[in-house]
């Protein structure tokens, strides 16, 4: 029996004709029973009486400009358990995998896999009887090069008639900018990555400039997305700023970003348009300790570095000897620090609403993990669905409006006096809002430029 199976290994190359897919490299997973797709803007409809389903493929990894529209059969919907530990409710389709030479039917379950390193996971029920894996190799079936790809899909760009945007950051593979470039690829533009750190600036009343390291002029971009990591937020903003001077559309300004970044000067700018925030104290001299604390409902409390994020510089002070051991170190430090009235009744939870031209458009809660009172995803945070209410989301838009952002993650909390701004956030992660939501944010961006400038998809 052994002679008559396909020796493979942990990554190959396969084929799935019927959804039209030439080349598809796939994740070999024994360990998982069922195989999933890499699938987007899934929906429903009923053909002969029967439940067929239209979705969206893009087969090769980090590239979005290969798109394939398949639909098929509903043959069952069922509760799947991810590697991740989340269960999500999927579709199943039955379609016919080809592998060196042979084919024969599997089912698939679609799902969005963005966040994995491979468009598809083939799991045992597929291989049972028919393969055997050497988990140490891959390829075995052959490997196909970058060219070799580009051949079987034939690819073109389609971004010929769309607008020239840049996306400004420091990292290529972060989840949420690999997201915002396949989604521009997706609808037809050209998407250019371009690292901060390797831009520099001509300052010049005839002939103002931004290169890109290598020389490269980046004054023909019709618009760019700022995504500036706190470490980045000076040289970031001067940047976008010369962007900006040179008629180059940002999708959030460099004010906008720049404001929302000073922790003091933001909540003094949110309070000046009447949004509640917890009570909040901030002062120069440890010798006003005592009072700060006092200040804000005295102890617990909490204390944040003004230059902190992501939950980092965030301290939580169960006493009032904690909170003045930990506000007078960071005093010690020439360290600018708020205290901050702590809302228990929040039980580690708050509310992130994504908030686009003035709209909420997606929003999940955040729950601290055990032990923890910071819900950020980065500290492992976990992300569920939520329905906000309208006090909240008047809120958000309140907010984002205030700090001038188009685009902002306004973090909420609810307390027993209502809801309470904590922050908002110019650069908002993509990763955790998506996966709870299942919404697509990431080209609801790009049509946010295209609004902007008036773009019309030919």
């Amino acid at each position: 029996m052994i002679e008559n199976k396909t020796i493979v290994g942990s990554e190959e190359w396969v084929a799935l004709p019927q959804l039209e897919i030439p080349a598809i490299k796939v994740r070999v997973d024994s360990g998982a029973k069922t195989s999933a797709l890499h699938a987007v803007n899934i929906n429903p409809f009923q053909r002969n009486n029967e439940t067929w389903v239209t979705f969206e493929v893009f087969p090769i990894q980090n590239n979005g400009k290969k798109l394939i529209h398949c639909e098929a059969l509903v043959t069952d919907k069922r509760v799947v358990k991810s590697s991740t530990g989340t269960r999500e409710n999927r579709y199943v389709i039955k379609t016919s995998l080809h592998v060196n030479g042979s084919s024969w039917d599997i089912e698939l379950t679609l799902t969005n896999r963005d966040s994995m390193g491979y468009r598809m996971l083939l799991g045992r029920e597929a291989m049972i009887g028919r393969m055997l894996v050497d988990p140490e190799s891959s390829f075995q079936l052959g490997e196909l090069s970058d060219e070799d790809v580009e051949s079987t899909y034939k690819l073109k760009s389609n971004s010929a008639n769309g607008l020239k945007i840049g996306l400004l950051a420091s990292n290529p593979d972060l989840y949420s900018n690999r997201r915002i470039i396949e989604a521009g690829e997706r609808m037809g533009h050209d998407m250019q990555f371009f690292n901060i750190r390797q831009c520099y600036m001509k300052l010049d009343a005839k002939t103002p400039e931004i290169h890109y390291r290598g020389g490269k002029i980046l004054n023909e971009l019709d618009a760019i997305i700022p995504r500036i990591r706190p470490a980045m937020t000076y040289y970031g903003c001067s940047l976008t700023w010369q962007f900006e001077s040179l008629g180059i559309f940002s999708l959030n300004s460099a004010t906008a970003i720049s404001q929302s970044r000073d922790k003091l000067f933001s909540l003094q700018l949110l309070l000046n348009n009447g949004i509640d925030i917890p009570t909040t104290g901030f002062a120069n001299s440890p010798l006003d300790t005592n009072d700060l604390i006092k200040m804000v409902g005295g102890s617990p409390l909490i204390i944040k570095l003004l230059e902190g994020t992501q939950g980092k510089g965030v301290v939580l002070a169960e006493t009032k000897k904690a909170a003045e051991s930990v506000i007078n170190a960071f005093k010690s430090l020439n360290a600018y620090i708020l205290v901050q009235e702590f809302i228990k009744e929040a039980n580690g939870k708050d509310i992130r609403c994504f908030v686009i031209d003035g709209k909420v458009v997606a929003a999940m809660q955040r729950e601290a993990p055990p032990g923890e009172f910071r819900a950020n995803m980065h500290l492992g945070g976990t992300a569920s669905l939520i329905k906000v209410t309208a006090a909240e989301k008047r809120m958000a838009v309140k907010a984002s409006k205030a700090m001038g952002l188009r685009v902002a993650g306004v973090d909420i909390i609810r307390s027993s006096k209502g809801p309470l701004l904590l922050e908002v956030n110019s650069s908002p992660g993509l990763e955790g809002i998506e996966t709870a939501t299942d919404k697509d944010v990431a080209s609801l961006m790009i049509r946010s430029i295209e609004k902007q400038l008036k773009y019309h998809p030919q």
